[in-house]
């Protein structure tokens, strides 16, 4: 995720505004963002104390890492390839050594996710492997078009490709809200290779932050940042589980026009030999398409030992497609309200009792909640930079609006 000090992110991502919404959603640990920023990284010195967890730190009743995203940008005979990236640190000191390195190759105070020209995947890598062999990078929201480390404007067709000879130290990716693990399985180079979610999340609403997130089971005492790291490196019995939204709700998944207000699936886009028909340009290649072009498996293979995944929607996306209203609506606020008063919003979604449900909201949205645990809710597919809308019924989809990056 990110804090207040990135481009397009809500002032309220701060240290304070950040626990409040996880705990809302039930989340115990969150991600800083942005510590190369010099702002933010003063804040979170200030503010995050060392917890009894090696690796992790304690500030308003949750604990935290350090993390960030960082963008590099390469001229290739192919044209500019723009990945994103999520950097990792186990330490202030560390993260302060990565944050000096960094300075020299670009403004560290002019984003909260700063870009890098000329500079490869590998050579970001390679710095960050050089300052502490306990940091490490995996590439962030690897399909996504634009800024995917597979994506169709600008990535590469593997991670061979994009790291080189740093490529042996990358052992996992984020998948990103478009695609989901069964997507990626259709891929046989990634069997070795992790996958993990989180939510990108550029406020603290509970529609956006936890959206996506990764399950553990630890003993308390026994809980480090280490810990965690070997348990995503190794894919062992700590790593439970990922929370996923349907693929069809990220902002890539269907190919499309967002202007023009056109998507395709992949068939419809191929037989229109990838052109728009509204502006006869060529349109936005999307998740689903891009991962057609690289699978060498059929829908369905699930490789040995992958992690399991949990799909659901979240709560205020629900109540939205019910009441047929925004997101921010008074109706969905109260009735979130109510739910949440019960438990957490994961909880809600994941494992409260239907008939405990229906016994405070509305029993027709019980039963809406069981079918997103159930994953049987309907998604219209998003495209170019537009959401993906939840479809309860024909007469409220037009009314439903989501809000924009916040």
């Amino acid at each position: 995720m990110h804090s207040k000090y990135s481009r397009a992110v809500s002032f309220n991502n701060t240290i304070e505004g950040l626990a409040q919404g996880a705990k809302l959603k039930g989340l115990q640990i969150l991600g800083t963002g942005d510590f190369t920023h010099p702002a933010w990284f003063a804040e979170l010195k200030k503010k995050l104390k060392p917890s009894q967890h090696e690796g992790l730190f304690e500030a308003q009743g949750v604990l935290w890492m350090l993390t960030t995203e960082v963008a590099t940008f390469l001229s290739t005979p192919k044209g500019v390839k723009k990945v994103h990236h999520i950097l990792h640190a186990p330490s202030f000191e560390i993260a302060e050594q990565i944050n000096n390195v960094l300075a020299k190759k670009g403004n560290l105070a002019a984003d909260g996710r700063p870009m890098f020209g000329n500079t490869s995947p590998a050579e970001l890598v390679e710095i960050t492997s050089e300052v502490s062999s306990d940091a490490f990078v995996i590439p962030a929201h690897a399909w996504t078009p634009w800024f995917g480390v597979f994506g169709s404007m600008s990535g590469f067709n593997s991670l061979e490709e994009a790291f080189e000879d740093q490529a042996k130290k990358i052992f996992a990716i984020e998948t990103g809200m478009s695609s989901d693990p069964a997507l990626n399985w259709r891929i046989s180079a990634l069997d070795k290779i992790s996958l993990v979610s989180n939510s990108d999340a550029h406020s603290p609403h509970p529609w956006r932050l936890g959206r996506e997130c990764n399950a553990f089971d630890f003993e308390e005492k026994e809980l480090s940042c280490n810990v965690i790291f070997n348990a995503i490196r190794e894919r062992n019995k700590h790593f439970a589980f990922t929370v996923e939204v349907n693929p069809s709700y990220g902002k890539y998944h269907y190919d499309g026009h967002r202007a023009c207000n056109f998507s395709s699936a992949p068939e419809e886009t191929k037989a229109l030999h990838g052109i728009c028909p509204v502006c006869k340009k060529p349109l936005t290649i999307g998740v689903l398409n891009r991962v057609e072009q690289l699978a060498d498996r059929e829908e369905g293979f699930v490789p040995k030992n992958a992690i399991p995944f949990k799909t659901v929607l979240p709560l205020h996306e629900l109540l939205s497609a019910f009441y047929g209203v925004r997101l921010e609506s008074r109706e969905v606020g109260e009735t979130a309200a109510k739910l949440l008063s019960l438990a957490p919003e994961l909880k809600i979604l994941l494992e409260t009792p239907e008939a405990q449900l229906a016994k405070t909201v509305d029993e027709r949205i019980a039963k809406i909640i069981m079918q997103n645990r159930d994953g049987k809710i309907q998604v219209k597919p998003g495209f170019d930079g537009e959401y993906g809308i939840p479809v309860l019924s024909e007469d409220k989809t037009e009314k439903q609006k989501t809000l924009g990056e916040f």
